[in-house]
């Protein structure tokens, strides 16, 4: 696995950041599949997606949110897969029936959000193909690494994970599930992911399926 950082400021928008990820990102084969993490990281993959000529569709995750404390996470999901934060489930006393309902619940909007940002559109099949993964930024990396494992499974090809902006380590964050990680900025010291943005909104529904209209 090798970690490619750049020195560069931070970023206008979510735009800017996809043209600086793409130029790090350089050639890749022409079966390439980048996928956005939503919702933030959409808008980004859909600029890479059009200056590498690559397909681009999107990947949601929904973090578990602790019975009374939805703010802590417990593990997170897609669509095919689910990891959990044992200690933490241990900790908290969590039960196997009240963890069920949160997964349940978060697998509804997982569900309702795919329908909504693809509009009847298939999703691609990453099987076989080397997969570019971007998000906005990352902090922890507890979304991208669930994403991850889940295109593992699913036999991708090649896995580069992609990200305008990060902690200096976080190579290290994905060096056990990603063949490459790209990140072109990474402030000493890293404390929040928007402080690299002049502008960082929210995005929401429609700003994901606009972008995902753009390729």
């Amino acid at each position: 696995m090798a970690g490619r950082r750049l020195r560069r400021r931070g970023f206008v928008d979510r735009p800017d950041a996809g043209h600086a990820l793409a130029e790090a990102l350089g050639e890749r084969p022409p079966d390439t599949v980048v996928l956005g993490l939503a919702r933030g990281g959409v808008p980004v993959a859909a600029v890479v997606a059009r200056e590498l000529g690559a397909s681009l569709d999107v990947m949601v995750v929904r973090k578990l949110g602790a019975p009374g404390q939805p703010e802590l996470a417990l593990g997170a999901i897609t669509a095919e897969r689910r990891v959990l934060n044992s200690r933490l489930i241990a900790d908290l006393g969590v039960s196997p029936a009240d963890l069920d309902a949160v997964a349940e619940r978060e697998q509804l909007e997982l569900r309702r959000r795919e329908q909504t940002y693809r509009q009847g559109r298939a999703a691609l099949d990453p099987a076989g193909r080397p997969v570019v993964l971007v998000d906005d930024g990352v902090a922890t990396g507890a979304s991208m690494r669930v994403a991850a494992l889940a295109l593992r499974e699913t036999g991708v090809a090649s896995l580069v994970i992609a990200v305008p902006t990060g902690p200096a380590n976080v190579g290290m964050l994905f060096s056990d599930i990603a063949d490459e990680v790209v990140c072109v900025h990474t402030p000493v010291p890293f404390t929040a992911v928007g402080l690299s943005y002049l502008h960082f909104d929210q995005v929401d529904d429609a700003g994901v399926r606009a972008a995902l209209g753009e390729t």
